[in-house]
């Protein structure tokens, strides 16, 4: 990771579950000068402590090493309000049901946005035998590719994983309304209704 836990984030968790310094230590077996050492900056709890330091102050390691709580606003589950997230070193990619905080490479990932459509990136939909065939007339070499298509619905994601050299297509067996998604690795993520 980029960063470590800081004695802000430690603090202002801690007293947003209203714990005492003491009770905090207590949860998780130091002293509550270790605890007040960490919030004034004049210690960092050791690694081996974050995960119980978390769970304590009722985040994920994730959040508290980035000091960014992340409040799920998808109660619904509602697979249309999924997001991809692309790492820029490796290459992956990570689908989540919701915005999360997610890392990969020690990098932490902001969900991708979708573009506006242009001719570059037109998504070609056609119906053969109960399944989407989609096709895009794209560059497909290592600097400039479509990296991945998928097909999402409010109830599955079904996703194909291009790589260079390949062509920009696939087919999707057809599961209802939803979005065709394409991701272009220099111009980012674009989509067609179905």
């Amino acid at each position: 990771m980029n960063s470590y836990v800081t004695g802000k984030t430690i603090k202002d968790l801690r007293e947003k579950k209203e714990l005492t310094q003491k009770q905090l230590a207590d949860m998780i077996s130091v002293s509550d000068r270790a605890v007040s050492k960490w919030e004034t900056q004049k210690g960092l709890p050791d690694i081996t402590l974050l995960e119980p330091l978390s769970q304590a102050l009722g985040v994920t390691v994730s959040e508290l090493l980035s000091g960014e709580c992340i409040e799920n606003r998808n109660r619904s589950a509602n697979m249309l309000r999924s997001r991809f997230y692309v790492c820029p070193v490796c290459g992956n990619v990570i689908h989540a049901m919701g915005e999360g905080s997610i890392s990969c490479c020690g990098i932490t990932l902001p969900p991708v946005q979708e573009e506006e459509p242009d001719p570059e990136h037109k998504i070609e939909i056609e119906t053969v035998d109960e399944e989407f065939y989609v096709r895009i007339d794209h560059p497909m070499t290592k600097e400039h590719s479509i990296s991945f298509l998928a097909y999402l619905t409010s109830s599955s994601l079904q996703m194909i994983k291009l790589y260079p050299e390949q062509t920009a297509e696939g087919r999707f067996r057809k599961n209802g309304h939803g979005k065709i998604f394409a991701y272009c690795n220099r111009h980012g993520l674009f989509s067609e209704k179905v």
